[in-house]
């Protein structure tokens, strides 16, 4: 499965940290089934959920391309989605709610999926928390926006992810870490070939290929590190909604 994008994507460096703002401390929206994970803190998280540790499995991101693409005419039962740059704007180390900008086609990919009942979840890399740029609850809100801005129900995503870690700290759950995607598998009885993995970054990428789950690009209008996601065989997209129309038609 090959996105439109491949056909007309720059080469472009990877310029940012894969940072995605989302939601944090303070209560999440109104009656939101969300578990929120802050990666700085998962050891007192995994005694409160009981979830089980889960380790690094499936491929490593260099077997990307040996990945098989799910059949075309099945809708996933999973989708783990990066936010920056895969469904509001880039903005870098966003911690300020007036910043959101939702991307085009982000509100009808979503309820696409939520129609065929796929859950989604939310997984982000966020270490501008870790680096004392902003706090938990300045990107609860800028996520509260976001969700509010989508205008599909505060109960969007099943679970939602904050890595805090910065890139010097030990990993839990920062991306490239698959630790949140097993432990979202587990925890709802799906398997790893009925999930999917989607954002702009090698990191989101690899998550998914730790995890074993499908991954997929979305490489916006200049294009994200084609050199090194086509060497990956990770299929390229101009939007959300894009691949939405191709895996889910």
């Amino acid at each position: 499965m090959t996105g439109r994008g491949d056909a007309i994507e720059a080469d472009r460096g990877e310029t940012r940290d894969g940072e995605s703002g989302n939601i944090a401390a303070g209560p999440p929206p109104a009656e939101a089934p969300v578990s929120i994970v802050d990666g700085r803190r998962s050891d007192r998280r995994m005694r409160r959920t009981g979830l089980a540790e889960a380790k690094p499995a499936g491929p490593s991101g260099s077997e990307i391309a040996a990945m098989n693409p799910p059949s075309a005419n099945a809708a996933p039962r999973a989708v783990f989605l990066d936010r920056d740059g895969t469904l509001i704007e880039d903005r870098h180390y966003l911690g300020d709610p007036d910043g959101v900008i939702v991307l085009p086609g982000v509100r009808e990919a979503l309820a696409r999926l939520r129609e065929r009942n796929v859950k989604l979840f939310l997984f982000t890399n966020q270490s501008g928390v870790g680096r004392g740029y902003f706090t938990l609850a300045d990107v609860a809100r800028v996520n509260a926006r976001m969700v509010e801005a989508i205008g599909l129900g505060d109960d969007l995503f099943t679970a939602i992810c904050v890595a805090t870690e910065r890139p010097d700290e030990p990993i839990e759950y920062r991306k490239p870490s698959p630790r949140f995607i097993l432990e979202m598998l587990a925890a709802h009885a799906i398997a790893a070939d009925e999930a999917w993995m989607i954002g702009d970054t090698p990191r989101d990428w690899e998550a998914g290929a730790n995890a074993g789950v499908h991954v997929a690009a979305i490489i916006g209008r200049m294009g994200t590190a084609s050199a090194r996601r086509q060497g990956r065989g990770v299929p390229g997209y101009l939007s959300l909604a894009e691949w939405v129309r191709d895996v889910c038609p």
